[in-house]
């Protein structure tokens, strides 16, 4: 008998005892395999997940990314514009030329902003009366006027605030952060995405994916209602060191079969997920478990109000997230894009603000007082901003030309409104950020060199700003 057909014999008996019904096949094949255990192996070897070493002194360990979905009004939020009122009713200037909104619209009139607005703290920083409770920070903000996308509809927008493309394929930020830090608590996911309200964001999963890099660089989502993670839970009649023996078992099956499957990437970071769940177990629930948390704090949050307890409910959990150890926190506000406002703004602006400004305003309170913030950067902002025309009479489009983002903490400046837009809000004009460059500032904050962060795909090195984007180090505290 040939070697190739005694080869090909064993492997078929090692199959049919696997698939036997039983389970006395998989018994049989765990005697016959090697019993040095590899799962246990496995797990002593260096996790892709471990904390790694920074290219110059870190400023921020964490970041909390709270993404406006659909496109707030930079216009009637932190970027006050007196020609819109000068303007109200008219075309926008002949200098301008002929503009042509996202959704077509064009020759519609300025819109004017019925905000009044105040300077706030000793920095005298500008914000609308829509955020009041935001406003109270304000000397923790760095408000970025100048940002613009490639972006035009909410679909394209979103996928490039989160990966630095249009289009679908490359890691999210989050994602880029985890593979160049690592995570200081490899017993809870080093990259959690929360989404807020009833829809689900444009793109789901595409997000905050890993892209062409291993799937363990990917986002963990959680639940919005019940048990913040699924399947959390092992059934009362497994027992701990029972359910430990079957994750060794499964391990090393698993391994065998990726073994000859090295370029999915998919199977690597499944065998470690159940690691990570069964290490969940014991330390997630303590994690996002709010009865811990004070009255105060609730109130802190907005915990008791029905119009500010969903996100609330997530930011609270970001902050203890981060508090342990997690790198990225991604919170959503207004999942399925309901920031977007093409008509009555007045109401669409008044309802998000309300649900959004007190809880973040918590949070940075909060951050602040247990000393947190000074190495959690906060991001504020969405996928674009909205235009100075109105659109439909009582609304604005999308606008990826010029709006605003906010940082806050981190080593970031504080106090201070960075870059501008033209007289009437449409265009960025000095200090432009682009995309690309928010991200390799965030990059900067955490102590990364965003053209040194690099990984190989398909022979080619491939970096967050797609060699674009320089770090906007006015911002960053001296």
């Amino acid at each position: 008998m040939s070697i190739e057909k005694t080869n090909r014999e064993t492997m078929s008996r090692r199959r049919m005892l696997l698939h036997s019904g039983s389970g006395f096949g998989a018994m049989a094949l765990a005697g016959m395999l090697p019993q040095d255990n590899a799962a246990a192996a496995k797990r002593s070897a260096p996790s892709p997940l471990a904390a790694k070493l920074t290219n110059h002194p870190a400023k921020a360990k964490s970041v909390i990314f709270l993404f406006m979905d659909g496109g707030p009004s930079h216009l009637d939020t932190f970027d006050p514009k007196p020609a819109l009122e000068k303007l109200a009713g008219k075309p926008i200037p002949e200098s301008f030329g002929r503009v042509i909104t996202a959704m077509g619209e064009y020759d519609s009139p300025i819109l004017p902003s019925p905000r009044k607005w105040k300077q706030h703290g000793e920095s005298g920083l500008w914000v609308s009366d829509w955020l009041p409770h935001t406003a109270e920070m304000a000397d923790e903000l760095a408000v970025i006027r100048s940002c613009w996308t490639n972006g035009i509809n909410h679909s394209g927008g979103i996928c490039q605030m989160n990966t630095g493309s249009q289009f679908a394929g490359r890691p999210s930020l989050g994602s880029w952060v985890t593979y160049g830090l690592g995570t200081e608590n490899e017993n809870l996911p080093a990259f959690v995405v929360m989404q807020e309200g009833k829809g689900r964001v444009i793109n789901g999963a595409r997000n905050w994916g890993a892209g062409f890099m291993p799937a363990i660089y990917q986002g963990t989502t959680m639940q919005k209602t019940g048990q913040p993670f699924e399947n959390l839970s092992p059934p009362d009649h497994v027992a701990s060191d029972q359910q430990r023996r079957e994750l060794d078992f499964l391990a090393r099956l698993n391994q065998r079969h990726a073994a000859e499957r090295q370029d999915n990437t998919d199977l690597e970071a499944r065998i470690r997920s159940f690691e990570l769940a069964f290490q969940m177990q014991s330390h997630a629930p303590e994690a996002v478990d709010l009865s811990q948390e004070s009255a105060d704090t609730h109130r802190l949050y907005g915990l008791d109000d029905d119009a500010t307890a969903p996100y609330g409910r997530n930011l609270l959990m970001a902050r203890r997230l981060v508090e342990r150890g997690v790198r990225f926190v991604q919170c959503y506000h207004g999942a399925g894009s309901k920031w977007d406002a093409h008509d009555n703004i007045e109401a669409n602006h008044t309802r998000m603000c309300r649900g959004m400004d007190l809880p973040v305003a918590g949070l940075l309170k909060d951050l602040k007082q247990r000393g947190l913030l000074e190495q959690t950067l906060v991001v504020w902002g969405g996928e674009f901003g909205r235009t100075p025309m109105s659109e439909k009479g009582d609304g604005r489009d999308h606008n990826p030309t010029g709006f605003t983002m906010w940082m806050a903490g981190g080593g970031v400046q504080g106090g201070q409104a960075y870059g501008t837009t033209d007289e009437v809000g449409l265009h960025a004009v000095e200090d432009r950020l682009h995309v690309h460059d928010i991200h390799s500032t965030v990059l900067h904050l955490m102590g990364v060199d965003h053209r040194k962060l690099v990984y190989m795909h398909k022979g080619r090195p491939e970096r967050i700003d797609q060699n674009e984007g320089r770090a906007y180090t006015e911002v960053v505290a001296s």
